[in-house]
């Protein structure tokens, strides 16, 4: 069993196929669309985004200072560059599919220019916070914390600058999740 739960990608590996088996299991109520699956891994990849960013924003932002100086390059060595690995390929996934979902239930356009009806609106707000998020990930905290990590080469100073800037698009990335969360799930859930 230690073997197993040791294992992340048998451990995913199966939990794709427990979800394929539901999805079969309850095909005949609950009928397998693309559209649902397109919802199923915007779901995945939005709580993989989301709570890395929690995470970065409540957990490793707040400790660093904290860590002894001989320690942090566990944290900036190994670490930070496995979780902005994932929190960048998530941020453009959780978009992708979000996409995908408003194409394929055929608001994409009316959400993204506010012209839609009822809740393609509210969907609409929620659409554009994410794809500000997304920007903010890829253009601001990636490039900045390939310097902060040294993964690029930069210097002392550049890697000073790019901390506050950094951390000024994490923040804000955070802020705007409050609002994007509740576009999101009151769009699709009704309030």
């Amino acid at each position: 069993m230690a073997k197993f739960f040791g294992n992340l990608h048998l451990v995913l590996v199966v939990g794709l196929i427990a979800a394929i088996a539901v999805m079969v299991g309850y095909g005949e109520s609950a009928p397998i669309t693309a559209n649902g699956i397109f919802r199923w891994a915007h779901t995945f990849f939005g709580i993989l985004w989301i709570g890395l960013l929690y995470y970065l924003n409540f957990v490793q932002v707040p400790t660093m200072p904290k860590v002894p100086a001989e320690l942090k390059k566990g944290v900036t060595g190994y670490i930070a560059p496995k979780v902005f690995f994932f929190f960048r390929y998530a941020a453009l996934l959780t978009v992708i599919t979000g996409l995908g979902v408003a194409y394929l239930s055929d608001y994409v356009h009316q959400a993204l220019a506010f012209s839609g009806e009822g809740n393609v609106k509210l969907i609409g707000l929620g659409m554009w916070l994410a794809l500000i998020m997304a920007f903010n990930v890829w253009f601001i905290i990636w490039p900045a914390q390939q310097k902060i990590l040294g993964l690029k080469e930069a210097t002392d100073e550049e890697k000073a600058a790019a901390a506050p800037r950094a951390l000024a698009a994490s923040r804000t990335n955070l802020l705007l999740s409050l609002p994007m969360l509740y576009c999101m799930v009151t769009a699709n859930l009704g309030a």
